[in-house]
C-alpha cells in the first residue's frame, strides 16, 4: 500500500477535480499514493450540522469547533498525542520483553489507536504555521500517513492543536479563506517525492530546492552531467525548440555540446536568479569555492 493522506474538511467536494489530472491521477492509479476525504460536518451532532461557533472573548468571524475535528480525528484512528505517547512507551516495553522471551526474535504488535500498524503524522494547516519547504516535503515523504486539518474561518479551537497536531503548517506568508488549497500543495509536493511517482527519479533532484550535487550520485542513466542540483538554490532557466522565438535567441552555450560550459552557465543561471528573487536563499545554499567566486562576479556586474 503507498502512502496515505487523510483530509479533514467542511468542504470534501473542493478535491473532485483536483487529484483527477496530472501525476496525481497517476500516482493514485498507480496505488502508490491513496487519499481519503473526510466531511467534519459527519461528526456533528445537531439539526444544523454546526461545525464553528463565536470565538471566547469577542472579536470577528467563527471558530472551528474542538469536537466535531476530535471526532473525526479519532475514527481515524488518532489519538490525543499524551495517550499515543503513553502507547508507545507500552509497546516498546511489550516488543522488548517479548524479544527478551523469544531470544532477541522482535515480538509483534500495535500500539492502540494506530491504524494499519502505521503511525500517522497530524498536521494543522494554519496561517500561523512553520512554513512548507522543500525540506519538510522531504520529510514527509518518508512517512506512512499524513492527516491533514483543514482549518477555516478565524481558525481552529486552539486545544485540537494542543491535543492532537504534531505541527501547524502555512504554504506561504499570506491568508486563505481556508486550508483545503493548503491541503491540495502539500499533497502534491510531497507525495512527487515518493519513489515512482515521477517519470525520472532524478526530476525531484535536479530543480528548484533540490539536493546539492554532492547528494546526487553522477551515473545517474539518463540524467546528462551538465545539470547541476541546486543545493538550496533556484533552477537555472531552461529553453527548448525553436531556437529563436519572439526575437530572441537561445543561449549560444547551451547548442555547442560543452557540459562543462553548460553547467557552469547554469549554475551562474542559478545563483543569479536566486539573488535576485530570493537572496535569503543564499545564507543556507550549499556553495562551493567556485560558487562563491561566480556570486561575486554576479555581484559586480548589478
Amino acid at each position: 500500500m503507498g502512502m496515505r493522506f487523510e483530509i479533514v474538511t467542511i468542504f470534501p467536494g473542493f478535491f473532485a477535480s483536483i487529484f483527477e489530472n496530472g501525476i496525481v491521477r497517476r500516482a493514485l492509479a498507480e496505488g502508490l499514493v491513496e487519499v481519503s476525504i473526510h466531511d467534519l460536518r459527519a461528526f456533528t451532532h445537531d439539526r444544523h450540522r454546526t461545525v464553528d461557533d463565536r470565538p471566547f472573548g469577542g472579536g470577528e468571524g467563527m471558530v472551528l469547533k474542538a469536537q466535531p475535528i476530535a471526532e473525526a480525528l479519532e475514527s481515524l484512528g488518532v489519538r490525543a498525542k499524551q495517550e499515543r505517547a503513553a502507547s508507545t512507551r507500552t509497546l516498546d516495553v511489550d516488543i522488548a520483553t517479548q524479544a527478551h522471551i523469544k531470544d532477541g526474535a522482535p515480538g509483534e504488535g500495535e500500539a492502540p489507536g494506530v491504524v494499519g500498524g502505521s503511525r500517522p503524522t497530524v498536521i494543522l494547516l494554519s496561517a500561523q504555521g512553520r512554513p512548507l519547504t522543500q525540506g519538510l516535503a522531504r520529510e514527509l515523504a518518508q512517512s506512512e500517513r499524513v492527516v491533514l486539518v483543514c482549518g477555516r474561518y478565524e481558525g481552529v479551537d486552539e486545544r485540537i492543536n494542543e491535543l492532537y497536531c504534531d505541527m501547524e503548517l502555512s504554504i506561504g506568508d499570506y491568508v486563505l479563506s481556508g486550508g483545503e488549497l493548503a491541503a491540495a500543495v502539500v499533497i502534491d509536493a510531497t507525495m512527487r517525492l515518493i519513489p515512482g511517482v515521477l517519470g525520472n527519479e532524478a526530476s525531484g533532484e535536479f530543480e528548484s530546492f533540490g539536493a546539492a550535487d554532492a547528494e546526487i550520485e553522477t551515473d545517474v542513466e539518463g540524467v546528462p552531467r551538465s545539470q547541476h542540483g541546486a543545493g538550496g538554490l533556484l533552477d537555472y532557466p531552461h529553453y527548448t525548440r525553436p531556437a529563436e522565438f519572439g526575437g530572441l535567441k537561445v543561449p549560444e552555450v547551451l547548442l555547442n555540446g560543452d557540459h562543462l560550459q553548460i553547467r557552469r552557465w547554469r549554475r551562474e543561471q542559478q545563483l543569479k536568479k536566486t539573488l535576485k528573487n530570493r537572496p535569503d536563499l543564499l545564507e543556507k545554499a550549499a556553495l562551493s569555492r567556485e560558487d562563491e567566486k561566480l556570486l561575486e562576479a554576479i555581484r559586480q556586474q548589478l
